[in-house]
């Protein structure tokens, strides 16, 4: 571009971006209508080109409070004056993880944990200020209960990795004595050295899944922000035909266009940048999908602030002159009032066909047979779904060409969408890219969620809650304690322990599975069973060596607590195994699966080998009882806090799979709430600018019923289309992206009319908040002019 060319470029936007700020009244609205669509759509990007600082804080600061990998984690460590013991007693309340440690220092130099400034005594505690909310409100009537400790303190900021974090650090005493490398440990320090760790591999389905949750989010903005920029369209046109009465050739008047858009473009960074610090402000006190952040996380990468600062205007320019290029502006008016003639097909397929083009060569790659190329994937993606934005016009165009008589209500909407169904398919595109990507992006989890998730085997209608005992606590008394607890309907008991051959350095050994007689039932089929009775599993998966089998035979001899060379004395405990030993076959639904060798009831057992058993209690909890997950909770710390409870599950998930899919829920949440503002804003800039219009037919006589229903058919019939054309791409894009990852194809209906339904409750909502402003716009006070 010559220097000359340059200036004249220069003039011409300046002059534009003058018109927008010195139109008058009309001049401000417009400007300000423009500002507040670009500057929504500016926030979510920022918001967006936050993610990966707010995801690098949350990890530095998760690695940074871990007590596991540093320190002496052997039970046989010594006190030293840097030690610290520390006990995972980690909780749920009401589906809420709460982290929990007691602490108890053993010397001056004891490393206090992120966000913590002093240790506290045994009996206080220290709290995040949203456990801290928790506890002092009626909801946290039973976990106060839980945790009888005093409140002394705040964890910081650099303890939590969200502003929701539910974390409490409580003093103890006396747990050094149960220091068993697990539960229980001695560190001195906090944090988890990663030096030298090899990077994860990430898994390429994984990341063909979040490269198409990014655009599918990011979609919808950039169509928001191109429409934004458009708004006050017809009223521009007669100023531009003023210019040109002027003077101003067509290349100028376009120019001048282009920069009044960029004036409403750049005013809607400002406003951006406000929603955005606002958001920031509000992000820090909500949580979404147990997802919460910190303000001071919410820092977009300069490269990519700068990116979208330069972004928005160039493509406000680029999108004003590309909407111009068939717009023949004459002194005496502008064509586009005429029938603007037939849009066509051709190179509105182009970009689909060119979508599918570049995703065809990756069909068939899957998870084993290599990566996906991630340009290809975006490229292709990205076209796929701007192909929606080419095609809606001129399906609307089609469409509505076609339609006939009918009420006046219809006749108004129909005229209205022939004279401009650019403006009709603008105002949907945003909610169609959304919903095809979202339709897509159904599909592809539907398909690919078996590779990432797996039965547990666990029965929840059998057992509810998992109790896992310390080393020195007996089972057989927390199951008689816990059966008498409010919640508890049965419990169940079993410890197990293991047996070897000799009572020095055995090579050959088996389990001991113990439990009362209803206990064992859970696990085998037992006819006839009474205390002092002993039972040989019989294994449906033979996971015991033929050796160690040989070991249940009737009057054998068994050791507990064998010792071991160089290793502390055990008690070596011989135990004569009775004359009969009956087999009993392995439940086909056990209460826990992979039990073998021996089974036995409490009565059979020689006297002092209960150190020897590790116990867990499974408890099937009352219906009726509220909250009986939690009360069961409450009567296990009583017993022991450092009881570990597990709450039964029949699926777990892949944890970088349910990061994406709650990733994906976040962010749909946030771009469906803008595509609702969005919509919003533009529908009532086009009350506006038709405020003089509807007055007129109200003057006439028409009916304020009849000019409502005209704009629901002016919102209803290019909505329908776009959430058709929005359907076949989406189960298009769909079905590419499963055949990409080796999945049959399968359509999931009830996602697709979910999605579908979503989209059209969105504008239904939009039409229904439209209506009072359309009221107001019918008074005759919008004929005056002046």
């Amino acid at each position: 571009m010559s220097p000359a060319v340059f200036r004249q470029w220069y003039q011409d936007l300046a002059m534009g971006v003058r018109f927008a700020f010195t139109g008058g009244r009309e001049g401000w609205v417009r400007a300000l209508l423009t500002a507040v669509g670009v500057g929504l759509g500016v926030a979510l990007l920022l918001l967006t080109a936050a993610v990966p600082n707010v995801l690098s804080a949350r990890e530095t600061r998760e690695e940074a409070r871990q007590d596991r990998g540093i320190g002496y984690l052997e039970p046989q460590s010594k006190r030293t004056d840097k030690s610290l013991v520390i006990a995972d007693t980690d909780t749920e309340y009401r589906q809420e993880e709460i982290r929990g440690r007691l602490l108890e220092p053993e010397g001056a130099g004891a490393p206090l944990p992120p966000g913590v400034a002093e240790f506290p005594a045994p009996g206080e505690m220290v709290v995040s200020p949203a456990l801290s909310d928790l506890l002092k409100s009626d909801a946290g009537k039973l976990l106060r209960e839980r945790l009888p400790y005093e409140t002394v303190g705040t964890v910081g900021q650099d303890g939590l990795i969200g502003s929701t974090d539910l974390v409490y650090y409580a003093g103890a005493k006396g747990i050094a004595d149960r220091v068993d490398g697990s539960v229980v440990a001695r560190i001195d320090a906090f944090g988890t050295d990663t030096t030298g760790t090899p990077e994860e591999e990430v898994d390429p389905i994984l990341l063909l899944l979040t490269l198409v949750v990014f655009v599918v989010l990011l979609m919808p903005v950039a169509v928001f922000i191109a429409t934004a920029v458009r708004f006050g369209g017809e009223r521009r046109d007669r100023r531009l035909a003023a210019l040109r009465l002027v003077g101003s050739d067509g290349r100028m008047t376009r120019r001048i266009a282009a920069g009044e858009a960029l004036a409403g473009s750049l005013l809607g960074l400002v406003f951006g940048a406000g929603f955005f610090l606002l958001g920031r402000e509000v992000a820090g006190s909500v949580e979404v999908f147990d997802i919460s952040v910190f303000p001071s996380d919410l820092n977009p990468s300069p490269g990519l602030a700068l990116l979208v600062a330069l972004a928005v205007p160039a493509a406000a320019v680029l999108v004003t002159l590309f909407a111009l290029r068939g717009v023949v502006i004459e002194p005496l008016g502008v064509v586009r009032t005429a029938k603007p003639p037939r849009r066509r097909l051709w190179w509105r397929l182009l970009p689909p066909l060119a979508g599918l083009a570049l995703l065809y060569p990756m069909i068939g790659q899957g998870g084993e047979n290599g990566t996906f190329n991630e340009y290809m994937v975006i490229g292709g993606v990205v076209l796929l779904l701007v192909g929606i934005t080419a095609l809606l016009p001129w399906a609307v165009e089609a469409f509505v060409a076609r339609l006939g008589s009918g009420a006046v209500s219809w006749q108004l909407a129909v005229r209205r969408l022939q004279l401009s169904s650019g403006m009709a398919a603008r105002m949907v595109n945003g909610v169609a890219v959304a919903v095809a990507g979202a339709i897509a992006l159904q599909m592809l989890f539907s398909g690919i969620q078996s590779r990432y998730e797996a039965p547990t085997g666990q029965d929840t209608a059998r057992a509810q809650l998992e109790l896992v005992l310390p080393d020195d606590v007996r089972g057989d008394v927390v199951g008689e304690k816990l059966k008498r607890a409010r919640g508890a309907q049965t419990t169940a008991t079993l410890s197990t322990a293991t047996v070897s051959a000799t009572a020095k350095d055995p090579e050959v050994s088996t389990e001991l599975t113990l439990g009362d007689c209803a206990a064992l039932r859970e696990l085998a089929k037992i006819s006839s069973c009474r205390d002092g009775d002993v039972f040989r599993m019989e294994s449906r998966d033979n996971l015991e060596e033929p050796a160690a089998a040989a070991l249940a035979a009737p009057g054998n001899t068994v050791y507990f607590d064998p010792t071991y060379t160089g290793d502390v004395r055990g008690a070596e405990i011989a135990w004569k195994l009775p004359a009969e030993i009956r087999g009993v076959p392995e439940r086909a639904d056990p209460l826990r699966s992979g039990t073998y060798g021996l089974l036995v009831t409490p009565g059979a057992l020689p006297a002092k080998t209960e150190k020897s058993f590790y116990g867990t209690v499974y408890v099937r909890t009352d219906p009726r009882v509220p909250d009986a997950l939690d009360e069961v909770r409450n009567a296990a710390v009583a017993i022991d806090p450092l009881i570990r409870t597990w709450e039964w599950e029949t699926t777990r998930r892949v944890d970088q799979f349910a990061d994406i899919r709650t990733g994906l829920l976040v962010g749909a949440t946030a771009v469906l709430a803008l595509i609702g503002a969005s919509l919003l804003v533009s529908q009532l800039e086009q009350l506006r600018e038709r405020r003089k219009l509807l007055s007129a037919l109200v003057a006439f006589g028409t009916r304020r019923r009849t000019l409502g229903l005209s704009v629901l058919w002016q919102t209803a019939i290019p909505i329908v289309l776009g959430l058709f054309l929005a359907s076949s791409v989406g189960v298009t894009l769909g079905a590419v992206l499963l055949r990409m990852t080796n999945v049959e194809v399968s359509l999931d209906w009830s996602s697709v009319l979910s999605m579908v339904g979503i989209g059209a409750g969105v504008v239904v909502l939009v039409t229904a908040l439209s209506m009072p402003p359309l009221m107001r716009m019918m008074r005759p006070e919008g004929l005056r002019t002046e």
